[in-house]
């Protein structure tokens, strides 16, 4: 089947949004949120998440420890914790929405007003999904500069850092954008395709079987 150009900009986003969300969902899961090295202990590299802090001791082992408590922790990785499940959520309903919404997959018992309906609200979670996680990483990357820049700290103390999963958190927002927003507008700039109508009985075959009917028998 020959896509035309909408059909393969909607199978864009939908590939844009799928890598989005499964950024999001690996970053969820990393523990690498934050970063911690010892000076005094070059071998030992501390880590924390949004489910576990970690100590990382080269040619040994790693070591996990997941947080006891939901409200021992920091403010901003309890509100990470809330709105990355909920990006999850938000990206896997827009990747099902959009999917059913866009040429893909055809169904002829679905309306071309309604697919469209569906793929643009698709898109728009998808959009919402990439907001709920680029917030909580941002937040928690500024508080990290706020604590490793904060004067009434020691410097003899060691500062949280950057993760990697900070950097995989951006890279999924920008994708889960870039997919929402290719999903909308292609479908919002796409032609209405008429519905094909049902030949009905025209005027001139219902006067030839009125005549047919009047008529006498022979």
């Amino acid at each position: 089947m020959a896509w035309s150009v909408l059909g393969k900009a909607q199978l864009g986003g939908l590939l844009l949004s799928l890598l989005g969300w499964v950024c999001s969902c690996v970053t969820t899961a990393l523990p690498q949120w934050k970063t911690l090295s010892l000076d005094l202990n070059e071998m030992e590299t501390w880590i924390m998440g949004l489910w576990e802090v970690c100590v990382n001791q080269e040619e040994v082992a790693t070591v996990c420890q997941p947080f006891e408590s939901f409200l021992s922790l920091p403010q901003e990785l309890q509100v990470s914790r809330i709105l990355m499940v909920v990006s999850h959520g938000l990206g896997l309903l827009g990747l099902l929405l959009s999917g059913f919404g866009s040429e893909c997959c055809q169904f002829h018992k679905i309306r071309w007003v309604f697919k469209r309906r569906l793929c643009i609200l698709g898109g728009t979670l998808e959009a919402s999904a990439s907001a709920t996680t680029l917030f909580p990483v941002s937040w928690v990357a500024y508080t990290t500069i706020q604590d490793f820049w904060d004067d009434s700290i020691p410097e003899i103390v060691p500062r949280w850092e950057f993760g990697d999963a900070l950097y995989l958190g951006w890279a999924a927002g920008i994708f889960l954008a870039l997919g929402g927003l290719l999903l909308i507008c292609s479908t919002c700039l796409g032609k209405d395709v008429p519905l094909p109508q049902v030949a009905g009985p025209t005027a001139h075959h219902i006067v030839l079987q009125q005549r047919s009917l009047m008529a006498p028998s022979i």
